[in-house]
């Protein structure tokens, strides 16, 4: 196969400088495979930031997305769209929500929930409720709205004067969140596990706590799924293994396959919030990103890969502390499901340059995390392969390396360095 020389290897870019890319170009994948355009296969624990959950060009999805392409790619949400109608339906009947609004991204989802909790307060309650307690190092975003509700001063850079109406409060401090509460307060968004600052879990005792607190308070709870959503942390949704049932629920990256796609999930009491010409979204809902919905939905259940998640995830996890145990420059090792995340006392930016050399390709979370995301489907043997380009790089590292670590631990809640905050 013939593949065309990429941009990269151009003088001259015609795109903005928004991304910090890594030097390769790919140009192919199945599975958990990808090829570059000279031809090197690399082993995939990105899976597009989450998103390729079933791996790449998964068959169904394909076969389903070529359907359509057949029949219909657009027409207009002033019209019913039969498959839209499906994959809201499909949602509804495995998550504790009751209605769906479909939009084009993680960001939009969030944004959307953003306005509908506070058109619930104001024209359905009749209060005056705006305020959102966001929390420190998450990451809901990048319009203005959910980048302010990000707890993270970084992406903020530039973009003053930002919206009023958020609050960051302390990741697991129930009193913190107390403090942030306002007769404003219309909602708390959380991640249950904040990928992008460093794979951090929500403590169960906490989040129990948050729910009801908000409940007690009047006040909705939103659930940011866009990362951990869709089988990723080996459950379908994140909140699951947590004994809650969010107001609202965000969903976006491994929704479709690679399909452009975000969805906002809400409880029947939301309904009149979002009512005739409250909100809208051109592509949200269109024929083609929902074809594909709800063919990954179809494959995700009747493959059980919420439940391999899970099993691998625990495989993986378990084998990565036991192997690595040995490494000063580590000093923790957590995560949930297929989100993982190996700590370092250093940037982790030239041992990703290693990795991606080797035929490893993964990413960071904050400056000093690598964060593993494979495909659902991920293979005893495809993780150990990985943990054996990992042992290799390390061992390299370790041998050259100066700085050691006297205390290191490796368990699912012990963190040694925040880092600074992620490019994403």
């Amino acid at each position: 196969m013939v593949h065309q020389k990429a941009v990269v290897h151009l003088k001259k870019s015609y795109l903005f400088p928004t991304y910090n890319k890594f030097p390769l170009t790919l140009v192919r994948g199945r599975q958990s495979t990808l090829w570059d355009d000279e031809g090197k296969s690399y082993l995939d624990f990105m899976a597009g930031l989450a998103v390729c959950n079933l791996g790449h060009v998964p068959e169904r999805v394909k076969e389903r997305v070529q359907e359509q392409l057949e029949q219909l790619w657009h027409v207009s949400n002033l019209f019913h769209i039969p498959v839209q109608e499906e994959l809201a339906e499909k949602l509804v009947s495995i998550s504790c929500a009751d209605l769906v609004f479909f939009c084009n991204s993680g960001a939009e989802a969030n944004e959307a929930a953003i306005k509908c909790a506070r058109r619930y307060h104001q024209r359905v309650l009749g209060n005056n409720r705006y305020e959102m307690i966001t929390f420190e190092q998450s990451f809901h975003g990048r319009t203005m709205a959910t980048l302010t509700a990000t707890g993270q001063e970084k992406i903020k850079d530039g973009y003053l004067p930002l919206p009023t109406g958020f609050v960051h409060a302390q990741f697991n401090d129930i009193q913190s969140v107390r403090n942030s509460l306002t007769d404003k307060t219309a909602a708390v968004m959380l991640e249950l596990v904040q990928g992008e600052s460093g794979v951090h879990l929500a403590d169960p005792k906490f989040v129990l706590e948050l729910a009801k607190l908000c409940e007690e308070e009047g006040i909705l709870l939103i659930v940011d799924e866009v990362q951990t959503g869709i089988g990723r942390t080996g459950s379908l949704f994140a909140y699951e293994q947590y004994g809650i049932e969010p107001d609202i629920t965000t969903l976006a990256k491994g929704l479709a396959s690679g399909l452009p796609i975000g969805a906002m999930l809400g409880k029947e009491k939301l309904r009149e919030a979002f009512s005739t010409g409250s909100h809208a979204s051109t592509f949200g809902g269109s024929p083609l990103p929902m074809a594909a919905g709800l063919a990954t939905i179809e494959t995700l259940l009747e493959d059980g890969l919420a439940k391999q998640a899970q099993q691998m995830g625990a495989y993986g996890l378990d084998k990565l502390k036991r192997e690595l145990e040995a490494y000063p420059a580590i000093c923790a090792v957590r995560g949930l499901g297929l989100l993982i995340g190996i700590e370092f006392v250093e940037s982790v930016a030239p041992i990703i340059q290693k990795l991606h050399q080797h035929g490893l390709l993964v990413l960071a979370g904050g400056t000093h995390v690598i964060r593993l995301m494979p495909s659902l489907y991920v293979t005893y043997d495809e993780f150990d392969q990985a943990i054996e380009i990992l042992n290799k790089v390390l061992k390299e590292w370790d041998d050259g390396a100066e700085s050691k670590l006297p205390n290191k631990q490796l368990s699912g809640r012990t963190t040694c360095s925040k880092g600074s905050l992620p490019d994403v």
